[in-house]
This record gives C-alpha cells, structure tokens and sequence, in this order.
C-alpha cells in the first residue's frame, strides 16, 4: 500500500468515516475526471447544478510539493487532489477561509534544503489525516468536512503513478527520433507526445471510484490537460472497462487552449482522435466545445462522430482573454447538456 500507516494515540480508527454532504434527491449523480487547473474548473461549475458530484482526480503528478512529498514519504501526491476540495469548498467564510489555508503556499528567500519552502499547506495536512487514518480516501473525506465541501474527492488509484510517453525529438536537419520521457512534470512541456503509458500499467484503480462511475448519472471527462491529465483515466484499465460499462451519458469538455506544448501543432479534431486511438472502446454522448477555438467545424463534427458524439458548441471561456472557463458559462452549458435543451 502507498501510505505509511502506523497507529498513533487517540486518533480515530481507519474505519472512522468523516461526514459526507447530503444530497438532494433529485440532483443528478456527477463524476467529473481530470486533474489540475481543468478539473478545477469543472467542478466549480458542476457544483452550481448538483450536491451529489465525485470528482475522480489523477495520481501521477511528480513535480513540486507533491513530488516530494511522493517521493519522501511514498504517498499518492497530493496536490490535484487538494484543488478538487477547494474548487468544492462551502461558499460561506468558513469554507473560504478554510480553502485559503490550503492553497497557501510556504515561500521564503534563501530557505534550506528540506524546509518547507514551496509547499502547499493543504499537502501537508493531507498527508497528516493519510498517515493518522491509513486510508487515502478516509483522510481525503476528513479534508472535505473541514472544506465543508460540496462534493467528494477521490484519487483515480490506490498507488502512486507514474506517466511516461515517447517524444520526437531532432537529431539533424529533417530528421526526428523517439526519445522516451518519464513523469508528468517532464512530459507536460515535451511537445510532439506520442505512445503515452502508465506505470505500472495494470494499477488498481479506487474503488470508490468505480462505484461512483457506475452509479452516475452523468460522467464529465475534460477539461485540462489532454495527455497528461485527461488521458490518463482512459489508460488505466480497471477505470477505462468502468468508463466503458457505466449506464451513465459521457460528456467530453474542451480545452479553450489546443496547442500547448504538451499538444504542439494538433487541432481540436486531433484532440478526439488521440481519445478514439488510446479507448477506441471508449465512447461519448455529447462533446462540449467553445466555437472560438474551433477551426474547422466539419472535421471536428466529425472526428466526434467517431466516438459516437454529439458535438454541443456553447460560449465557455471567460471575458478577460485568458484560456480560462468561466465557471457560470460552464455550469449553464452543463445544465443545458444534461437536461437535453441543446444539440
């Protein structure tokens, strides 16, 4: 197992559950999968619609604080994980207050080696609950009940991951090669990414999440980014057979921003033929995608009819020019993909 257990005075048993939110009845059952900044961003628009949302997050990041972390103390890291609870934080000054503490980062001049210069607070006390409780998804529900959020977070798999994928590289004028590169901090600012995997391939995925998964009503895929934090749940096969088998509708969320160094000179189309070539089993219901930063309609219609997708064009993005989606934007394309008044 990945996290260090070994029991200590006066703490609750690892069977000890936090309290976890109530839902409305007739909220719509919602897993969002992603990681990062996209994710994030989803799950502050889903919010908007339903209490009874589960966000799915990847376990692979291995720069920064939850790099060391990961590597010190042979945790899942825990950074991704940390900014699902906070986009779900409760919206009062408790849940806000609580959301800042952490997101707060320790930054300091000239700090030592092993001081904890460029940590987030929220890893640490992630880390705290994981190594009291021995149990990753207890500790991540006592977080969420300090948050007050709105939601559960789960990790994609029970251990750590690592992603590692082929990259072209230039050798001589005219001509490439494929150079292997390991870990996602690396692979996300490669560019030309191709044959992308995970280690070890055949990891068990959460538990809790295949539940989820199965019990949905809705799953959100996207966004964020492609390879390195959408991908990597279709590459996992206990969540990919999941993703596959679920009665839920899948909706696939856009990137505002397509050609980033991970995803270097591919267009939106390219984007769905790298999910129709990894999960070519693996289908959609309805594509999500903001119309500016489709260049060409036909071929992305019909790129998405290759998994099956309706493609759903709403204004997502924000007003201030960044790639960022604006959170009510996207919670009204939402509730307009779920209850069927756009297509």
């Amino acid at each position: 197992m990945a996290i260090r257990t070994g029991p200590l005075p006066m703490v609750p048993a690892p069977t000890t559950s936090a309290p976890v939110p109530q839902h409305q009845e007739a909220d719509p059952a919602v897993v969002a999968l992603g990681g990062g900044h996209g994710l994030s961003g989803s799950l502050s628009a889903l919010r908007l619609l339903t209490s009874d949302l589960t966000a799915v997050v990847t376990v692979a990041d291995d720069g920064g604080s939850s790099g060391r972390l990961r590597r010190e103390l042979g945790v899942l890291p825990p950074g991704d994980l940390r900014m699902a609870l906070s986009a779900l934080c409760d919206d009062t000054d408790w849940g806000r207050t609580w959301r800042d503490v952490m997101q707060h980062r320790f930054l300091a001049e000239a700090a030592p080696a092993g001081s904890l210069q460029g940590h987030a607070m929220g890893n640490l006390l992630i880390v705290t609950l994981w190594e009291l409780l021995g149990d990753p998804v207890a500790g991540l529900q006592w977080a969420g009940a300090l948050l007050g959020a709105r939601g559960q977070v789960l990790p994609m798999a029970s251990v750590p991951l690592t992603i590692e994928g082929d990259v072209e590289m230039p050798v001589s004028p005219g001509n490439t090669t494929l150079e292997t590169i390991t870990g996602q901090a690396s692979l996300a600012v490669a560019g030309n990414v191709q044959n992308v995997r995970l280690i070890p391939p055949d990891a068990p995925a959460c538990v809790d999440a295949l539940n989820a998964i199965e019990l949905a009503d809705w799953v959100v895929l996207g966004p964020g980014s492609w390879y390195t934090s959408v991908l990597p749940h279709l590459l996992l096969p206990e969540l990919r057979d999941a993703l596959c088998r679920t009665p839920a509708k899948r909706c696939l969320t856009m990137n505002l921003l397509v050609n980033t160094k991970e995803t270097m000179g591919m267009t939106a189309a390219d984007h769905l033929r790298v999910i129709s070539r990894y999960a070519p089993e693996f289908g959609v219901d309805v594509v999500l995608a903001d119309p500016a930063v489709i260049d060409d309609r036909a071929e992305f219609e019909s790129a998405a009819a290759m998994i099956g997708a309706e493609v759903v064009f709403g204004k997502v993005g924000g007003s201030g020019g960044r790639p960022v989606h604006d959170p009510l934007r996207l919670a009204t394309a939402y509730h307009d993909v779920f209850t069927g008044t756009l297509g």
